[in-house]
């Protein structure tokens, strides 16, 4: 499909300031600059109530929001994980993602401040990642429970599947992956067609993967290359949503046919003409987000409900 009109126009913003991620910047410079662009959403879904708080970590409190929607509970729960390559974001630019899957669904989004590369190298925010599941099943809801996030933040929700399968629990209803990173840069196709000049660029993969793994070796570790797992049976059912002009399109497909191989069921959806950030990072920019927000509700409370179905389809938007 040709590129969507308003991804096109995302790109060429993006160009003119500067770039998604300036490499030449150092992550703080990075973070800051990303905080001073940042404008909070106009459409905001009311919610019952948004708390910050933290809770315990493996290396002190970990910041969180938490989300409650409207009506009796116990509702069930799902744990966000924010994108920006382990290294930038934070828990305010998917405001808008938490609040909208919160009233769609009708639970309790615990959405995750976990600590940052490279100050925090990996498995620091795996390990955050793995330490809010473990406090959202203790303190909201043991019995349903999901995981979900974008680009990095998918990855996390990946990596936590890994571990709560390895670990002895808690028991995940459906990870929901959007344009996740499951692999380091590659020569995949994707990575090649797509490597500059379509919002999110190699040589900004590339950067990230220097900020986040302690030693090459890493880049092996399930818990950081979740393709790398030798073996997938037995983790949560996924939803893994995609964008066709995406460097990390390729590996997150394959991913998802890996889970199938494995025998988990798994949605796959690719949507066509579309570019990176698609579900959480540009709600306001890209009309395709309400769409993704809606098909993962959809399957969200199906799997807090039933067993996901096994589907694969591509979606023209």
């Amino acid at each position: 499909m040709p590129l969507h009109p308003e991804a096109r126009a995302v790109i060429e913003a993006s160009a003119a300031a500067g770039g998604l991620v300036p490499v030449e910047q150092s992550a703080a410079e990075m973070r800051a600059a990303f905080a001073e662009s940042w404008r909070p959403s106009p459409n905001l879904k009311p919610v019952a109530s948004v708390v910050d708080r933290t809770i315990p970590g493996p290396d002190g409190d970990i910041p969180v929001r938490v989300y409650t929607p409207f009506g009796d509970g116990p509702f069930p729960a799902l744990v966000w994980f924010h994108g920006g390559g382990w290294v930038i974001g934070s828990l305010d630019e998917n405001e808008a993602t938490c609040r909208a899957l919160c009233d769609a669904v009708g639970m309790v989004v615990v959405s995750v401040d976990y600590r940052l590369a490279p100050e925090h190298r990996f498995p620091a925010a795996a390990e955050d990642a793995y330490a809010a599941l473990l406090w959202t099943a203790e303190n909201v809801n043991a019995e349903r429970i999901a995981v979900a996030g974008e680009s990095a933040g998918g990855n996390l929700a990946a990596v936590v599947s890994l571990m709560a399968r390895d670990r002895g629990g808690p028991r995940i209803a459906l990870q929901v992956l959007a344009s996740p990173v499951t692999a380091p840069p590659s020569d995949r196709p994707s990575y090649v067609d797509y490597a500059d000049g379509h919002f999110l660029s190699r040589d900004s993969m590339e950067w990230f993967f220097a900020q986040y793994p302690r030693t090459p070796d890493d880049l092996d570790d399930p818990y950081l290359s979740p393709l790398a797992a030798p073996d997938l049976s037995g983790v949560a059912p996924a939803l893994v949503l995609t964008a066709e002009y995406d460097v990390l399109r390729d590996e997150g497909e394959e991913y998802a046919h890996r889970l199938l191989d494995a025998g988990v069921p798994v949605e796959l959806v690719r949507y066509d003409g579309q570019i990176h950030g698609f579900f959480a990072l540009l709600v306001d920019q890209l009309s395709v987000s309400a769409d993704a927000h809606a098909r993962a509700a959809a399957v969200l409370r199906r799997a807090f409900a039933v067993t996901v179905t096994v589907t694969e389809e591509s979606i023209t938007a």
